[in-house]
């Protein structure tokens, strides 16, 4: 991962909230056919837990822009039913 979003992720709070989300998902999911699938999942899990927080994240939206481009510029439309 890169810095931006290593910075992101290893805060202690937003860890805390991103881990369960994480969590959440792939408890849900179950098998993942390929690394990509995972990746885009957590992509996905990371999105939604962001709608929620409260507080701006410094380079929040830099991380974000980076974890698009490392999973090959999808994007997504997140529903809510998908969690």
């Amino acid at each position: 991962m890169t810095v931006p979003i290593r910075k992101v992720i290893y805060t202690t709070n937003t860890i805390e909230s991103v881990n369960r989300q994480i969590r959440k998902i792939i408890k849900n999911k179950g098998v993942f056919p390929d690394d990509k699938s995972i990746t885009k999942i957590v992509y996905l899990a990371l999105k939604h837990a962001a709608k929620k927080w409260t507080m701006p994240i410094k380079e929040w939206s830099l991380a974000l822009n980076q974890f698009e481009i490392l999973c090959g510029n999808f994007k997504y439309e997140l529903l809510e039913n998908d969690f």
